[in-house]
């Protein structure tokens, strides 16, 4: 049996923050991983979705390229290149992660953990009867998601990719039916679509991006509509059969969408595994691992992190869920008189007390961004707000960038209250919410906003532009 102070099961975001976050405290970490370091994010995520992203916005800038003074320009496109792209950079950042868990107060076992009871899990299926086995007074399940899929009367009848495996396809295809128009879809929809894949959307719900502001929503879908994606909203899939996806649309009719690669897309869940049951707390495998607002399951001790929890599925969430937890942690131990290695002092990180305001990103082309509250929220709510918009195409630098399909919608308290709200869709809209977000974490008002000097030219003074109107 091998002590620790902690012990972390998953090396994605949350899991390799906070053994990084722990051992520059002072704490001995072990930290499992039985697969890739980085997690969904970086290995079937973020990263290379984002890498992909990157060579579309580049082929879509080439289509404009005679606006720009490039007459008669001529390119051959070589997908195996993007793919080898992608790799290189999945490749480097996992080369810079093995060099973050390299500090000597962290132990990487590359393999399955397993628990045993709740202080103890074991290396494997801890079937052998010398298995090693780890024991810590405190321990953080950090295992991820997994794809969804849904649920029709016959199984499929052909393959149905992931997101895993369109991000690993040795091929480009020629056309693509994508089940789901979430964040996951919406952002292959754009890069496929850019890439010269004949592009369809069948999604259940009258609109995109579900938790997004509608407008915006609806906004985005034109622009990806007249770039050549077909959308069927509110169309329930009935079958995938090897003549296509067959769906319901909205008049009851039934349709068949033909493609030569079919995305499953319809969300994630909770990774969570039937060993959670000998660690005593509760979870189920639709809502994840019951967590209180330290992300302490049921069991003391025992914490999720992530995805796992099922709050919030966003790589930045499981990053500051894992410095939050490590305070806490921290905390705890100094209020037992534990002793501690390092000078710092007990007091939970001003970095992890606004968890509750969370930005989020959807990377299409033009890309999405939103914080805080929805104008379709805040209705529901029956409360009292301001909305105010900005347009990109009313912005000098948006025009000298030939970017000026977007718009920027900021919510406050009336009166140019408290901010309460931003949603974006249109170039660098990640960058103008976070901007608004770190404002909101301030309690910013609008009217403070407003005397806040924005450098010139720049897509920001879009924030101020809606703050002015």
């Amino acid at each position: 049996m091998i002590s620790t102070d902690l012990i972390i099961i998953g090396a994605g975001p949350g899991g390799y923050r906070a053994a990084a976050h722990a051992a520059q405290h002072g704490l001995k970490v072990v930290i499992f991983e039985q697969a890739q370091v980085g997690g969904t994010c970086l290995n079937e995520g973020c990263i290379p979705t984002k890498s992909f992203a990157r060579n579309a916005e580049i082929v879509e800038t080439l289509k404009e390229a005679s606006l720009f003074g490039l007459d008669n320009l001529a390119y051959d496109f070589r997908f195996q290149q993007v793919i080898d792209r992608k790799n290189e950079v999945l490749a480097q950042l996992r080369a810079g992660i093995d060099t973050l868990l390299s500090h000597p107060n962290i132990t990487l076992v590359r393999a399955e953990a397993r628990f045993v009871d709740a202080h103890t899990v074991s290396v494997g299926d801890g079937s052998a009867v010398a298995s090693e086995q780890y024991t810590a007074p405190h321990i953080i399940v950090a295992t991820g998601s997994v794809s969804k899929q849904l649920r029709l009367k016959e199984p499929a009848s052909r393959p149905v990719l992931d997101s895993r495996d369109l991000l690993q396809i040795d091929h480009l295809p020629k056309s693509l039916c994508i089940i789901g128009a979430g964040v996951i879809g919406m952002e292959f929809a754009s890069i496929f679509s850019a890439f010269g894949t004949e592009v369809t959307v069948v999604e259940f719900l009258k609109e995109c991006l579900p938790a997004l502001d509608s407008d915006i929503a609806k906004r985005l879908r034109k622009v990806l509509e007249k770039r050549g994606v077909t959308f069927n909203l509110q169309c329930g899939v009935t079958a995938i059969t090897p003549d296509g996806v067959t769906f319901t649309n909205k008049k009851g009719k039934e349709e068949t969408v033909q493609a030569e690669e079919v995305l499953m897309a319809v969300g994630r869940a909770p990774r969570v595994f039937d060993h959670f049951a000998n660690a005593g707390f509760e979870y189920d495998g639709r809502m994840g691992i019951k967590v209180d607002d330290n992300y302490e399951t049921t069991a003391p001790g025992i914490f999720a992190i992530g995805d796992v929890n099922g709050r919030q599925m966003l790589a930045h969430a499981a990053e500051m869920q894992g410095l939050r937890v490590v305070d806490y942690i921290l905390e705890m131990r100094n209020e037992k008189g534990e002793k501690r290695n390092d000078p710092l002092t007990s007091h939970l990180s001003p970095l992890t007390s606004h968890l509750e305001i969370m930005p989020a990103a959807i990377f299409t082309n033009p890309e999405a961004a939103c914080v805080g509250k929805t104008e379709d929220q805040l209705k529901a709510d029956g409360a009292d707000y301001e909305c105010r918009k900005a347009f990109h195409r009313a912005n000098g630098k948006a025009l000298a960038m030939n970017e000026t399909e977007g718009m920027l919608k900021l919510l406050s308290e009336p009166g140019a209250g408290r901010i309460l709200g931003c949603h974006v869709f249109g170039a660098h809209a990640a960058d103008m919410v976070q901007e608004v977000s770190a404002l909101m974490c301030r309690q910013t008002t609008v009217a403070q906003l407003r005397s806040m000097v924005h450098i010139h030219p720049t897509l920001s003074e879009i924030v101020l532009a809606a703050a002015e109107s």
